[in-house]
């Protein structure tokens, strides 16, 4: 019988999971480099949906120490509940780096009075490596290309195509954006984003002061909707200046459908279920 691989990718979600990568890894801190390895792995703890580096303890340039009570169990009480991924909370990139779903050590490294936090696994398949909390160095890079947001994943993949699909985005009936000409990115795992042009956008959108960052995509700008006294803030984004990955949607603007109603062809689309979603 033939198996979905979704679900495979689903069944793994629980356990300690780890990938090696063939780029050159630095990470700084305090003004300086203090990682610097070509034997890195990417490290997925349990229920983590994206991964972390982890280099062998030689390729840090700093010691160790010991930061005991820096980390915290990852119980059934922490996490986003995602039934249809998980019969677990999954640990999505908002849950910090300190909270742990697997045995071991809690580290710091420190430099030029800056400190990023670590964690020495005990699996003996990563005996000998030091994971690393992404968001607490000053910069990280691959190869020469300086990165953000998060490690990037091998097995994630973001597509853009072209279409001429008729997208209605809606509010309570109203009608904030219609076109024919969308850019759909497809996304591992994600649902399809739907990129529409910013003159098919009906609604008033005014600019937010928020700003995300994806590993994939670049930077993102938001916009707030206003639509007679509907306020709903952050539920439109752009790409300005997207990675070269997503280059196609540079300028576009796309809606969280997992907040406003989507028609795709006279099909009204059912609100998925994600991060976003709260």
């Amino acid at each position: 019988m033939s198996t979905q691989m979704r679900n495979v990718l689903r069944q793994q979600l629980g356990e300690l999971r780890h990938e090696p990568t063939a780029k050159r890894i630095r990470a700084e801190l305090g003004g300086r480099t203090v990682v610097d390895s070509t034997r890195a792995l990417l490290v997925w703890e349990p229920r983590r949906v994206v991964p972390v580096y982890a280099v062998p303890v030689e390729d840090v340039a700093v010691e160790l120490e010991p930061a005991d009570g820096a980390g915290a169990p990852a119980d059934d009480s922490v996490g986003l509940s995602l039934p249809e991924m998980s019969a677990r909370p999954v640990l999505d990139p908002s849950i910090r780096f300190t909270v742990h779903s697997s045995e071991g050590r809690p580290v710091r490294l420190r430099a030029g009075g800056a400190a990023a936090h670590g964690f020495r696994p005990a699996d003996p398949d990563l005996t000998g490596h030091v994971l690393l909390d992404f968001d607490g160095f000053d910069g990280w890079y691959e190869e020469d290309e300086r990165i953000v947001s998060h490690p990037r994943d091998p097995f994630h993949r973001v597509d853009v195509r072209s279409s001429t699909r008729h997208v209605v985005v809606e509010l309570d009936g109203r009608v904030l954006a219609e076109s024919t000409r969308p850019r759909l990115l497809f996304e591992t795992l994600l649902p399809t984003r739907y990129y529409l042009p910013a003159e098919d956008v009906t609604a008033e959108l005014v600019p937010s002061a928020t700003r995300t960052a994806c590993a994939y995509k670049g930077e993102a700008s938001y916009w707030t909707l206003r639509a007679g006294d509907v306020v709903a803030e952050d539920v439109a984004w752009s790409y300005q200046r997207p990675l070269p990955d997503a280059a196609e949607i540079a300028g576009l603007v796309a809606f969280f459908d997992e907040r406003l109603d989507l028609v795709v062809d006279g099909v009204r689309r059912e609100r998925p279920r994600t991060p976003w979603s709260r």
